[in-house]
């Protein structure tokens, strides 16, 4: 099971890198291209559709790599035993979220399965309203990982393997 979370986080992180390079690509190209007077009106929306992808994507490399902001000023005078109580509510509430992310975010990909895409008829709304279930499930994975670590005695280990 090791081996397949590394390469899924191996995947996670070329394809949310491939995301944002294709997001800065469309909207150069769109903006010289409109410049030269041959405007591509598509380019920002696909740009956006890239952007939510890979939005979800990085938080959980950001996550699984303990590179999210955190305020520890308070906790970090606190004994060892209630700062993991902490950490493990802190888990409960994140993960309580995430749940109703994904249920949502699986309703609403549904409810608009049938409305395209900025207008292109071939393209479904759903392609980018996907990035909530999927991209929520991904951090689920990573916190119940996280609580995981936090009941063998230590914090989270850094999951970074991946490299871009």
């Amino acid at each position: 099971m090791s081996k397949l979370y590394e390469r899924v986080c191996a995947a996670e992180a070329f394809v949310a890198a491939a995301f944002l390079v294709f997001m800065v690509l469309l909207i150069f190209l769109g903006g010289v291209l409109r410049m030269l007077g041959h405007p591509i009106n598509w380019s920002g929306d696909f740009a956006t559709a890239f952007f939510a992808w890979a939005c979800f994507l990085a938080a959980d490399i950001a996550w699984r790599r303990n590179s999210l902001m955190s305020i520890r000023v308070l906790t970090e005078r606190l004994p060892p035993a209630i700062q993991s109580g902490l950490r493990l509510l802190n888990y409960a509430i994140i993960s309580t979220f995430l749940i109703y992310l994904i249920v949502m975010g699986a309703h609403l990909s549904w409810i608009s399965r049938v409305r395209s895409f900025q207008g292109i008829p071939e393209i479904s709304y759903s392609w980018v309203t996907m990035s909530l279930p999927v991209g929520g499930l991904l951090l689920l994975i990573t916190t119940i990982l996280k609580v995981r670590d936090e009941w063998r005695g230590g914090v989270a280990e850094d999951r970074s393997r991946d490299v871009v």
